[in-house]
């Protein structure tokens, strides 16, 4: 029998889990990229950034959801870390929405409306103008049959004496209100919360024991601060392989619960009196008082109430000094001056998949570093041409050579990354704009092809102990070199802008010029090559090179293309 329960309850649990994070997708992919303008736009100031977490984390019923899409902003430069610690304060009192809503099943019985949902929210499914709408629904009926499942379960562990007998036994031990019993229940809260990684489910589990009477109110309310703790950590762990400025708004957010937590440790008779007090909650009533049923319906409405006043008094302590709680994150999180940090990607996170939305926003970022090395790369490829040396050459060329390989491999996992996000159910908007994102990396790849064909050809002349350019040829090369970082340097002002905004036909002039340029070289050199200027194999490695500035320049005009889904030519 008991081993059926133990079943029960993981099920139920996993039902309530896997509730909140259909409900939670489906709301943020409703709200779809108007989330990232909200967070972008209304950050002007703490208190603005408090309201859009708060606003934000109740419309998407995750706290965790804001953190992680806080943290990636900050990791892709979209967000300052004040604004993105006032955004998380603000997340914390968004959150506790989450619990009011699983109180609601003590005030009436949800149970009646969980099959209409099932049942509309299949039609809505198939229906695919409303499928979102559909998962929604999914969503919160799996919800609310997995809290109306688990608390059926936690009332039927009370009514068998085996079961109930031992877990009574168990709390029993800590009963008395000492340091250590709450200790307990405080680190218990904190690592079921890692564990099972949604704050979520684990105050359902509490309200289920409290509301059993199995779980004293005090217990629960350690349970509910320890929980607190608990769902900081997995920001913390996905902002691992994140940049500097992302890793402190996750220890940000790490900070801000633990303070709260310590002064309400300080305080927390007189604060738990008074929420009890304004609930018209009795804390000393025992099984034997009369009335003590009709109080122990209200505990569900006590933990939403603490956990509601709890975060709200925290923010408002703490919203003043969230410069100090700057400096301090600053302080213990020390920017890398590893060269290599330079050379990883910076946008992309391993961890915790984000939400589609957001997954494509960090491919976007991740493509628009890779387009700005690939100019760098460029870059090297012309100091090469003029660098004169041999030690220095040979270090630029082997710099180059790197310079290939990091290109290859962040074609590679930019495509991975989108794969896995293309496996979620996507909206055709965001379907296009991944198809749209393989060509662009495909494209960028090719320019850093480019770039090292070019490197290797300078090589050979040099190795090969050739004669060197002329002064005419190096010029040429110097001018159309010019228009081809033109064009790179245009690509990118539209990879890291508004593609609204950009000029289309500046790009399509720039590649006009750059194949006119490149025809008036070529009816050149053969002229040359003729006269005796310089010989034919000088003409050859030349025109090599001029031609794989046009062909550079023809993978740009795939990029914008890609980008800004026109054809140009």
């Amino acid at each position: 029998m008991s081993l059926l329960i133990a079943f029960k309850l993981l099920g139920s649990l996993a039902l309530l889990m896997f509730g909140m994070k259909s409900m939670s997708e489906a709301l943020q992919k409703m709200a779809g990229p108007q989330l990232r303008h909200v967070l972008g736009a209304m950050t002007t100031n703490r208190f603005t950034g408090v309201l859009t977490g708060m606003f934000v984390t109740a419309a998407v019923q995750s706290s965790t959801a804001t953190t992680l899409m806080t943290v990636s902003f900050v990791n892709a430069g979209l967000l300052t870390l004040v604004q993105a610690i006032s955004v998380i304060m603000g997340a914390h009192i968004g959150t506790t929405v989450t619990a009011w809503l699983m109180s609601l099943t003590d005030v009436f019985n949800v149970t009646n409306l969980i099959y209409p949902a099932f049942f509309i929210g299949i039609i809505l499914i198939y229906m695919k103008k409303r499928r979102i709408v559909g998962d929604f629904l999914f969503g919160i009926a799996f919800l609310f049959l997995g809290l109306s499942t688990l608390k059926e379960t936690g009332f039927s562990l009370v009514d068998d004496p085996e079961t109930s007998v031992t877990i009574s036994n168990f709390f029993s031990n800590f009963n008395e209100p000492n340091f250590w019993n709450s200790f307990f229940f405080l680190f218990m809260g904190t690592v079921l919360t890692l564990c099972v990684q949604s704050s979520a489910a684990i105050m359902a589990i509490t309200m289920t024991l409290c509301s059993t009477g199995v779980l004293h109110i005090d217990q629960g309310i350690m349970l509910v601060l320890g929980e607190n703790i608990g769902t900081t950590i997995t920001a913390n762990i996905v902002a691992m392989g994140a940049n500097t400025q992302a890793r402190r708004a996750a220890l940000a957010h790490f900070a801000i619960n633990v303070i709260g937590v310590t002064w309400a440790l300080i305080l927390l008779q007189p604060f738990v009196n008074a929420v009890c007090a304004f609930v018209g909650f009795e804390r000393g009533l025992s099984v034997s008082d009369p009335g003590y049923a009709a109080n122990l319906a209200k505990i569900s409405i006590v933990l939403a109430t603490f956990h509601s006043a709890f975060n709200i008094t925290n923010t408002l302590l703490q919203i003043g000094f969230i410069k100090y709680i700057e400096r301090f994150v600053c302080w213990v999180i020390k920017p890398k001056t590893s060269e290599d940090e330079d050379f990883r990607l910076h946008f992309i996170t391993s961890g915790i998949m984000k939400t589609p939305e957001l997954s494509v926003l960090e491919a976007h970022k991740e493509i628009q570093s890779f387009c700005n090395r690939i100019q760098r790369m460029f870059g090297m490829v012309c100091d090469l041409l003029t660098e004169k040396d041999p030690g220095k050459f040979d270090k630029l060329f082997a710099r180059i050579e790197k310079y290939e390989d990091i290109a290859d491999n962040m074609e590679i996992s930019i495509a991975e990354y989108l794969d896995q996000v293309s496996d979620a159910h996507l909206s055709d908007d965001t379907k296009a704009k991944i198809r749209a994102m393989l060509r662009e990396i495909s494209e960028v790849e090719s320019i850093g092809d480019s770039c090292y064909t070019m490197a290797r050809t300078i090589n050979l002349k040099v190795k090969g102990k050739k004669e060197h350019f002329t002064e005419e040829q190096y010029h040429n090369l110097h001018v159309m070199m010019g228009l081809t970082n033109q064009a790179l340097t245009h690509m990118n002002q539209l990879m890291s802008g508004r593609k609204d905004s950009f000029d289309v036909n500046r790009c399509f002039n720039i590649e006009n010029e750059i194949n006119n340029y490149r025809d008036q070289l070529k009816s050149q050199n053969i002229t040359d090559i003729n006269n005796h200027t310089y010989t034919y194999a000088v003409g050859t490695i030349y025109m090599d090179l001029v031609n794989s500035c046009e062909k550079l320049g023809d993978y740009v005009v795939n990029v914008v293309e890609a980008r800004t889904g026109t054809r140009m030519r």
